[in-house]
């Protein structure tokens, strides 16, 4: 539970449940007469699971500032007073660097606000933050360098890096079954299964986590093979054999992957979300299933991105589609710029880091959109992934920009042109044209059934209301012989 959240139940007997929904979801139920919810379910949004927590608050859930600042401060005083500082002035300007960074991510996870995350600990995901900061200065670092130099800086993080890439051929030969190789004629197929398959495959159920929309998974992942196609003349490692991309990637590996994300989707929006003290259970069966659980979501909330209900849900949701493809051409893009292979730890880092900061940055663009009068403003992980997200590609323009203005092809040119033209005509129709022809449609009904009241109202001036058998409007005069008034 989080502190906000335990401020509610103070006047609660311990040990005793307690129905709580997140302080920063409060939202009015839908329709006009529902008016103000009350009762236990006040505070939860209808996409929201209910939660019962205990209220206990254990030395686990305490901040320890005072700890934390006491153990940097010995730290630091050991260093100074009791360890020789060496004469090795690079070796010092490493060490000096990480120390900084490490004392500013002991600030952070001490003292930066709280995402919408608490599980498995708030710190966690403050910790998360401040690497967002820090990964972000270290790319606006490299911005400001020339290409030389910013090539040459990560040889103090990996002597190995600084050089440029060797050529590979990744297209190569397309045959699913090689005739002429006697041997293993798939030899073809099994060359394209290698750990990016399962790379490949635990990538698309987390993302699906994130975004929790079969829907939108569905369009990036086939988008972003559309954008492989379209980009094989700039990058080699995008020329794929067609059964790799639609075979081996959408259908397999990605399909799979969004397919048990939506499973376990569909499990957490089930699940009963029932919190209890460590030290409140009394069975070492119920302890250990309460350990595990702590790695869980504290509680759920669904996404209904509902792109087609506005003008500026659909904005957000093609903003969102379009983030999440330009993060992932950064990925291959980057690598290419700055001379790293793709099986460095430094890729696989970038990776692990933008699926812990992915799921909070997507919560908290939903929140926004889903409530913008209560977050007035965007969150602070979903600011920085942007950020982050958008100094990546800049890095990708000044580092070789010869590779970026390849022209395309023409017959690509022209799909990515017939495919905008559609895309914005269709947003012309639904959120402009189809509005009015609604509201002109609702105004002629409007006037015809005034009319139809006007005729009743004439049909009763004798004094006495229309019968069931009088005629009470043109077209029941008509059928009756009466010519219409026009």
């Amino acid at each position: 539970m989080r502190r906000g959240e335990r401020k509610g139940t103070e006047g609660q007997r311990p040990g005793s449940p307690v129905r709580v929904g997140k302080a920063s979801l409060e939202e009015p139920l839908d329709g006009a007469a529902a008016g103000r919810a009350s009762g236990p379910a006040a505070g939860r949004r209808s996409t929201e699971s209910e939660v019962y927590d205990d209220g206990t608050n254990t030395f686990f859930w305490r901040a320890h500032t005072l700890s934390v600042l006491f153990i940097l401060t010995c730290v630091l005083g050991y260093v100074t007073l009791l360890e020789e500082t060496p004469r090795d002035t690079a070796y010092n300007t490493k060490r000096g660097i990480v120390a900084s960074i490490l004392v500013f991510l002991c600030f952070g996870v001490t003292q930066a606000k709280d995402g919408p995350f608490s599980r498995p600990h708030p710190a966690y995901w403050r910790f998360w933050l401040c690497v967002s900061v820090v990964y972000e200065l270290v790319l606006i670092f490299i911005l400001f360098q020339t290409v030389q130099d910013g090539r040459q800086f990560l040889k103090y993080v990996d002597p190995r890096l600084g050089v440029p890439l060797p050529e590979r051929d990744y297209g190569g030969n397309c045959l699913i079954y090689d005739a002429d190789n006697k041997t293993d004629p798939f030899h073809n197929v099994w060359d394209k299964l290698d750990g990016f398959v399962p790379a490949h495959f635990i990538g698309w159920y987390l993302k699906t986590l994130m975004i929790r929309d079969w829907w939108m998974c569905t369009i990036v992942s086939v988008m972003f093979e559309f954008l492989e196609y379209s980009l094989e003349h700039q990058l080699p490692n995008f020329s794929e054999c067609w059964w790799d991309h639609w075979i081996m990637d959408v259908l397999v590996c990605n399909g799979l992957g969004i397919y048990c994300g939506m499973k376990t989707l569909e499990w957490l929006s089930l699940k009963t979300y029932k919190w209890q003290g460590l030290w409140n259970i009394p069975t070492y069966k119920g302890k250990m299933k309460r350990i595990v659980f702590q790695f869980t979501p504290y509680s759920w909330v669904r996404f209904e991105w509902k792109p087609a209900s506005s003008l500026r849900r659909w904005l957000a949701v093609c903003g969102i589609i379009l983030v999440f493809l330009l993060a992932e051409l950064n990925t291959f893009y980057l690598k290419f710029v700055l001379w790293m292979p793709p099986e460095h730890y430094l890729v696989l880092l970038r990776l692990v880091f933008f699926v812990n900061v992915g799921g909070v940055a997507m919560r908290e663009i939903y929140d926004f959109m889903d409530d913008p009068k209560l977050h007035k403003k965007l969150g602070q992980q979903a600011w920085l992934v942007a950020a982050i997200t958008v100094t990546e590609l800049l890095i990708v323009v000044k580092y070789d920009p010869h590779t970026l203005t390849l022209s395309l092809p023409f017959y690509i040119a022209q799909c990515w042109t017939l495919g905008s033209v559609l895309a914005l005509t269709w947003t012309v129709w639904r959120f402009f044209l189809r509005d009015i022809t609604l509201r002109y449609k609702e105004t002629r009904r409007q006037k015809q059934q005034g009319r139809d009241d006007q005729g009743r109202a004439d049909g009763s001036v004798d004094g006495r209301p229309p019968g069931p058998d009088d005629p009470s409007g043109p077209e029941e005069a008509e059928r009756e012989g009466v010519p219409a008034p026009h």
